[in-house]
């Protein structure tokens, strides 16, 4: 299948779980097509690139591990997705990376996911904390942010200075989170 016609069949994608499912096996039955799909996923001003972030988001659901030969290419590609239907999975399967890694189970994420790519995931992740977007990808993103400051010193403080000023102005959806981040926080 070429990218053209990966990008044909990207237009049967739709909301529901079935179809997502459908297209996140077809990538893991057939890897060649998974960088033609990230390809279109970072073309992020087309209306189809959701759709791919869609169905690499389940992918990566189903077993995170087909993400590690793609890991540098996505997360140096990851900050340029902007359309809010895109952002939402990029942010989640940043979260999958997070557990993944600081997981008490050895796993294939913790040889594969290098410091780079945990910085990277870091910056995007503060960039969808104090950017206008949507509550699920902050969500994500305090969660991701939470687990990957074990490691890293200044992250738990930064994180709690962005959630604490940002309290007040937000839905009570961050709110919620917000409060459970912190007390994990002021508990670590």
């Amino acid at each position: 299948m070429t990218t053209e016609q990966l990008y044909e069949e990207l237009n049967y994608v739709n909301h529901s779980r079935e179809k997502r499912l459908y297209y996140a096996h077809l990538m893991q039955d057939n890897p060649n097509l998974v960088p033609k799909l990230l390809k279109i996923l970072f073309m992020v001003d087309d209306k189809i690139s959701p759709r791919a972030a869609w169905v690499f988001e389940f992918m990566c659901n189903d077993n995170i591990d087909t993400i590690i030969p793609y890991l540098d290419y996505f997360t140096k590609n990851m900050h340029k997705v902007h359309l809010d239907s895109a952002v939402r999975p990029v942010a989640k399967i940043c979260e999958f990376l997070a557990k993944s890694y600081t997981s008490k189970t050895t796993n294939n994420i913790k040889k594969g996911l290098t410091e780079a790519h945990k910085e990277r995931i870091i910056e995007v992740c503060f960039d969808y904390m104090i950017n206008d977007e949507k509550i699920a990808p902050k969500a994500y993103s305090m969660n991701t942010l939470f687990l990957f400051g074990k490691d890293y010193d200044w992250v738990h403080p930064e994180l709690t200075l962005i959630l604490e000023r940002d309290f007040q102005m937000q839905s009570s959806g961050f709110k919620a989170r917000a409060r459970h981040i912190l007390k994990k926080i002021k508990a670590a």
